[in-house]
């Protein structure tokens, strides 16, 4: 079996190291080994690229440690008292029209339709465990959202759909009232599919035409009248739903993932495979091994991290920001997330039998729940391993990306291979010019494959976007925090306490959430989510 990784605790991986900074990228490569240019940095539409402050590291090759030692720091400006809470972004600079904004959030809605296509309506109605939901679930709830904070509040004469269902499709906001308990969600029968479906629509239209009603004046006029400048208060909500769908239009997978794994049958999620690229768990795996690993090498230095909340040149949420200053040591990242097949590799070394490369709760989890592999993982025989998938069980493929593992088993492997996990501020500066991935799509959708893979397998340089990456980094607020006024500070700040972050995406996050500063977090035992890692090491 090929090891690209070593079988135990005798040093880090090898490879040849890569160049990295922070605004650019520049590479030093073998002969073959890369593209003889560097990609362009993603730079999003109507968006100009932050500016490194004065004093910051650039994007230039590695210095010497002395000359970088001898570069002046220039000191932060005085940050004003932070209060205690902070608006939603003003938007009035970039505002689309009424009618645009109807027809983008249209279109993530009919997504969220799309998802949920495939499944019968008693497949809508599973929860597997108490942290996923059922698809019916995640369909009303993301309606209620919309209807409680954009409509009731906003649009004249709106009527709620039916005013019980607040406390059934709450999830957690005190503000709002009591809510059913998560656990007990799937025991929700009714409202049925068909009425949660009738819901939507009703919300939907209601939406549509809110928004066709409004003039120009209307939407972007001066606060004259009632109607007046309606978009700089109500399109930083608008998007707020919408990104808010969107985080749900994932769970809607990861969550039916998890329900269907427990059928014996191990359906796939669209039914028999179509032309998805699936394969069968007893094929032989279609891609060559991964390529060696390499590293991409960052000077450290001061850096700027996080977004700049009030930017209304597109949403953030509120635990992105704001933007602010740290300083680094001199790292080096990686260039592809951990394979399948470099998991393989400690796996067959023991990884799972070994506390010596365990946190003491991971190795609690190890012990009390079994585990000998990522979640969904089968052993076949042989030294073969098998996945279950949306797709179906499929054979590992040694150069796809691992899976749904844990922080708790990332931080295990990064400890065998001799390296650890990146912070989350040295992943944002490491990844913060690369080409944006194209997150979840309704082609993808259609055609497949819904798993994770490698795109290239060969490939030495794989940016981040079939998985979500792991950090080492916990899940608390960035200097200066504020959260969102009214109902949405209620949205991330209270979940600061007792998580790992994530960063990168994977492939089935919506595009819209695949950005360097998005800050996705979950428990260190939690495997259910498209989770993998990347490792990191000190230079």
């Amino acid at each position: 079996m090929r090891t690209p990784c070593p079988a135990g605790p005798d040093g880090p991986p090898s490879g040849p190291v890569l160049s990295l900074g922070l605004h650019s990228w520049s590479v030093q490569r073998p002969p073959g080994a890369l593209p003889a240019q560097p990609p362009e940095p993603a730079v999003d539409p109507g968006m100009e690229p932050h500016p490194a402050p004065a004093g910051e590291a650039q994007m230039q090759p590695c210095p010497p440690a002395d000359a970088l030692a001898a570069e002046p720091v220039a000191r932060p400006a005085a940050r004003p008292p932070a209060r205690p809470a902070a608006p939603l972004p003003d938007h009035a600079a970039a505002l689309p029209s009424a009618q645009a904004a109807a027809g983008e959030f249209a279109r993530m809605r009919r997504l969220s339709l799309l998802l949920a296509a495939p499944l019968s309506a008693e497949d809508q109605s599973l929860q597997s465990m108490p942290d996923a939901s059922p698809t019916k679930w995640h369909l009303a709830h993301t309606t209620w959202f919309t209807e409680t904070l954009l409509l009731q509040p906003h649009a004249p004469g709106y009527a709620a759909f039916d005013a019980r269902w607040g406390r059934l499709f709450n999830s957690y906001y005190e503000s709002l009232g009591p809510r059913h308990p998560r656990p007990e969600r799937g025991l929700l029968s009714r409202p049925g599919s068909e009425e949660v479906l009738r819901f939507r629509a009703h919300v939907d239209l209601a939406v549509a035409q809110w928004l066709q009603s409004l003039s120009s004046g209307d939407w972007l006029g001066d606060d004259v009248g009632p109607g007046g400048g309606q978009a700089a208060r109500l399109l930083p909500l608008l998007r707020l739903a919408q990104a808010h769908e969107e985080q749900h239009q994932e769970l809607i997978l990861t969550d039916i993932l998890h329900a269907l794994s427990r059928n014996p049958l191990e359906p796939a999620y669209r039914g028999p495979a179509r032309a998805s690229g699936a394969r069968a768990a007893s094929s032989a795996p279609s891609s060559a091994p991964p390529s060696t690993p390499r590293w991409l090498h960052h000077p450290g230095g001061l850096v700027t991290t996080g977004a700049d909340v009030a930017d209304a040149r597109r949403f953030v949420f509120d635990n992105e920001g704001p933007r602010h200053r740290a300083w680094l040591p001199p790292f080096e990242i990686a260039a592809r997330p951990v394979s399948c097949g470099e998991f393989i590799a400690f796996i067959d070394a023991g990884g799972y039998r070994n506390p010596a490369w365990w946190t003491s709760d991971g190795w609690a989890a190890v012990q009390a729940q079994g585990w000998q592999a990522p979640l969904y993982w089968r052993d076949e025989g042989n030294g073969r391993y098998s996945r279950y998938t949306l797709d179906g069980r499929i054979p590992v493929d040694p150069a796809d990306p691992v899976c749904h593992v844990s922080w708790l088993e990332a931080a295990a492997f990064a400890a065998w291979a001799g390296a650890r996990l990146p912070t989350e501020a040295e992943w944002e500066v490491a990844w913060s010019a690369a080409p944006a991935p194209t997150g979840l799509t309704p082609q993808r959708l259609a055609q497949g494959p819904l798993h994770a893979q490698a795109a290239d397998p060969g490939a030495a340089l794989q940016p981040p976007g079939e998985v979500w990456e792991w950090t080492a980094s916990s899940y608390s607020p960035y200097p200066g925090f504020r959260p969102f006024a009214g109902v949405a500070s209620e949205y991330n700040g209270k979940f600061m306490v007792g998580q790992m972050v994530l960063r990168g995406g994977s492939w089935a996050t919506p595009a819209g959430h695949v950005r360097p500063s998005y800050r996705n977090f979950f428990p260190p035992s939690a495997r259910w989510q498209f989770s993998g890692l990347r490792l990191a090491r000190d230079a």
